[in-house]
């Protein structure tokens, strides 16, 4: 499987499980559509825009399974985003992104933290 990541606020996702599906957060719904990153991506990603933000949590998706359109971002990089809502029968994992003592995410050791 091809795998990109979501970090959400704790309560949205809550939410989205609710629901049965993901809709966007925050930047998502100003640009109006799901920002995702591949796993080379995620760690830049959080300190960039989530720096010391505590109770997220990190989705893993299937990313062959939505139709992501590759976009370039940050520094030319391609990065996968999404149009539409996430159907939750499309994610793979969700891990919990605690901050260490100085506030820093820690990864999920599959993402080579």
């Amino acid at each position: 499987m091809n795998y990109i990541y979501k970090i959400c606020p704790a309560d949205i996702w809550a939410k989205a499980e609710e629901n049965g599906v993901f809709s966007g957060a925050g930047i998502d719904l100003t640009d109006g559509f799901i920002h995702f990153s591949t796993q080379a991506q995620t760690a830049e990603t959080l300190r960039l825009h989530f720096a010391g933000i505590a109770g997220l949590r990190l989705i893993q998706i299937d990313a062959d399974a939505i139709d992501i359109i590759w976009e370039e971002s940050r520094g030319g990089q391609l990065f996968p985003h999404l149009y539409e809502t996430l159907p939750l029968t499309k994610v793979v994992a969700v891990f919990d992104l605690p901050l260490d003592d100085d506030g820093v995410h820690i990864l999920p050791d599959m993402l080579g933290a």
